[in-house]
């Protein structure tokens, strides 16, 4: 827990020598100075560098550090929704280019926000998870088309822009249990360092236990498919031995780093020759723009409302509770991965308040939600805030200037694809491991002896990577701590607003999985 509140009123003016410079000298050279001097003091009056203990070099590192760890995104989101299902079926009806660009102008819209409003490092673009929900069981299980599934996202939107105006998102977060609390940075962290194995290939899909390691045996498979293993177990430790050095932007380099050594041993692999050659292609992006023109942006408004094609095949009776229990399943899961991304994220860098609280949450919650309308309007699944943003805070990013740099980042990449996908995930995937272990320190904080506490702490942090959903482990870790606490006479103990979670979650447990 910080020691230093974050995120204060006070502006701290700073006199540097260029200042003192310009104001006694009349040299010509003294309006160059002059300019220096103000772009330097709008940094330190809109994001309190000084106050922060941050330096501009820091926020840009973190920034980048940010928006390579999670640019991934754009290309996952618009291979989803436009071929769901890896054959060439185009389900929903958009272009790659059209959700690609939806995705990176929500993305923008919610990162530039949460930096301006709640000055906080974090960013935001379509969450994993309610995309799948959004393609998988919005249009592909129960009919309804794209348009009608972005009406579910607006919903989602609309609905925490009320709680969030009210204070109740506020007082929803306050209601969750300390138990529960303490656990979810570590959460968070397992859970990042999970994609992290993933996305490299280290942990891989497997019919009996589910999951396993993926194979190294250079006698199975050849080595241009386990070099990138290699590659991703190197660059932890690069990572690893650079932050013991204390060097600055460890994680970043340790990014850079891989994707460096990644393309170096690629002269090992034949990469860069023959059938399975490393092919970038430049496509015009003024084209992208004209399908997301035609297929995406303001759909939810255009067609949306037209449920025609579901009432086809299903009563009225069916689409008014398909609209309750997927709008329901929108909310909460959205919500709870908003809340404890933004809790995690910010005891991981210190930046809690001194009564531990998130630093200017109701503003960083109204990004959230101006967002997801935002998203919705463009064309591209509920947004919410990005697991990786640790990655940056551990870099050092402290303040909203880092969001600024990773929506920088998102603006270049709408316009240069090819370059974006030139960063191999097995780059990536050490910062997010390394994060993962940064983030286990708080498990020290959980009683492991009381069974009070240890029991929704542990269904926390497990059901949160079990299930590949930080709300479903804070769903399991509330609804545990309400039963033990009811089963040992203290039912007292529990706030009203933290049974209608209980009851809240249950619900969408029963309903929608």
């Amino acid at each position: 827990m910080a020691d230093k509140k974050v995120g204060q009123d006070e502006q701290t003016t700073v006199t540097t020598p260029v200042e003192e410079q310009a104001t006694e000298s009349s040299q010509p050279t003294a309006p160059s100075g002059e300019a220096v001097a103000t772009k330097r003091s709008w940094l330190d009056r809109t994001f309190k560098l000084k106050e922060n203990g941050t330096t501009v070099k820091t926020e840009v590192m973190a920034g980048i550090t940010t928006f390579m760890a999670m640019v991934y995104i754009l290309m996952v989101n618009a291979g989803m929704f436009s071929d769901p299902f890896g054959d060439g079926t185009n389900l929903l009806g958009v272009s790659y280019g059209a959700i690609y660009i939806a995705t990176a102008l929500s993305a923008i819209v919610g990162t530039v926000l949460i930096g301006l409003l709640a000055k906080l490092p974090l960013a935001q673009a379509s969450g994993m998870g309610l995309n799948a929900f959004f393609v998988y069981t919005c249009v592909s299980s129960l009919g309804f088309t794209y348009a009608n599934a972005l009406v579910f996202v607006l919903i989602d939107g609309i609905v925490f822009v009320l709680l969030t105006v009210t204070g109740l998102r506020k007082k929803i977060f306050t209601a969750i249990p300390r138990t529960v609390r303490i656990a979810v940075p570590a959460a968070i962290g397992l859970f990042i360092a999970f994609i992290g194995v993933q996305n490299c290939d280290l942990v891989v899909s497997e019919s009996s236990t589910g999951v396993t390691m993926g194979s190294m045996n250079l006698l199975a498979r050849p080595w241009s498919e386990v070099m990138p293993l290699v590659v991703s177990i190197l660059g932890v430790v690069l990572i690893a031995v650079m932050s013991k050095l204390k060097i600055k932007g460890a994680i970043l380099w340790g990014i850079l780093g891989s994707a460096a050594l990644y393309y170096l041993l690629g002269l090992t692999t034949g990469m860069y020759w023959g059938e399975k050659a490393l092919q970038v292609s430049l496509s015009n992006p003024l084209d992208a723009f004209k399908d997301w023109g035609t297929q995406s942006v303001a759909k939810v408004f255009t067609d949306g409302f037209d449920f025609s094609a579901y009432l086809e095949n299903n009563s009225v009776a069916g689409l008014v509770l398909a609209l309750i229990t997927s709008s329901l399943a929108f909310c909460m899961v959205d919500m709870f991965d908003t809340l404890g991304t933004l809790y995690g994220a910010c005891a991981r860098g210190n930046l809690l308040t001194a009564e531990g609280e998130v630093p200017n949450m109701n503003r960083a919650m109204l990004a959230d939600a101006i967002a997801t309308c935002t998203g919705a309007i463009c064309g591209t699944s509920t947004v919410t805030t990005f697991v990786e943003s640790s990655s940056g805070i551990a870099e050092g990013g402290k303040t909203g200037l880092t969001s600024i740099v990773v929506a920088l980042g998102f603006l270049v990449a709408m316009f240069l694809t090819p370059i974006a996908q030139l960063i191999p995930n097995c780059a990536t995937a050490p910062a997010l491991i390394y994060v993962g272990v940064l983030m286990m320190n708080g498990v020290k904080e959980i009683e492991w002896t009381d069974p009070e506490f240890a029991v929704p702490s542990f269904l926390t942090i497990g059901m949160t990577v079990f299930t590949y959903s930080i709300s479903f482990g804070i769903g399991f870790g509330i609804i545990s701590h309400v039963l033990i606490k009811v089963c040992t006479g203290k039912a007292k103990e529990v706030s009203v607003t933290t049974y209608i979670l209980a009851a809240l979650f249950l619900a969408m447990f029963f309903v929608t999985h």
